[in-house]
């Protein structure tokens, strides 16, 4: 079982070290927001829009940790559910979380777990496991929103309006993240030098 228990602390574990409740869910409630304001960063496209919101994915799942990522993205939706104008465009409700991107947000929550997951495992530290671990994320991201799309509207037409038209910018946004959380480790290590 030492295997599944985290080996590095993470970036947050790092910078604002401490294990209360009451930080644990203010962080929670700045991550939920990130995530809403990523949603409204959107360039058209249906039946998906393409929104900022697999990037700030990503950093919560690599700065935050798969336990507190995972709870962030699940009160996001939480919010969404309750009726909050959180995700990309005016929709919000059961209605939208049972829509064409459902699969997308059951991705999220996956997502965030596991790169979170490789994170407590130094994948974080190094830009190329970063890079490595982003693509996974991603990839988990994608499975089940091109799978309900299929669901909804056969596969050749969910790969193509669901999949194909986010393949580059998908690419550009691992490579963004990769080198902030870099740039971030490394200011980390530039102020323990320092005070050293």
């Amino acid at each position: 079982m030492k295997s599944f228990s985290p080996t590095h602390p993470t970036l947050l574990d790092t910078l604002a070290p401490g294990g209360s409740l009451i930080r644990a869910a203010g962080f929670a409630l700045a991550g939920s927001l990130l995530l809403a304001l990523s949603a409204k960063a959107q360039v058209p496209f249906w039946p998906v829009p393409m929104t900022m919101q697999s990037l700030v994915i990503m950093m919560l799942g690599m700065a935050y940790g798969s336990r507190l990522a995972m709870a962030t993205v699940l009160l996001y939706l939480a919010e969404g559910m309750a009726g909050l104008p959180v995700f990309a465009g005016t929709g919000a409700g059961f209605a939208y979380m049972t829509g064409p991107t459902a699969g997308y947000l059951v991705g999220f929550v996956m997502a965030a777990g596991l790169i979170g997951w490789l994170a407590e495992r130094g994948w974080d530290r190094s830009p190329v496991k970063a890079v490595a671990a982003m693509s996974i994320g991603h990839a988990l991201l994608f499975i089940p929103g091109v799978a309900w799309l299929a669901v909804l509207f056969g596969m050749d037409k969910a790969v193509a309006v669901g999949l194909t038209p986010f393949v580059a910018a998908t690419l550009l946004k691992t490579a963004l993240g990769a080198a902030l959380m870099h740039a971030a480790w490394t200011v980390v290590a530039r102020r323990s030098q320092n005070r050293g």
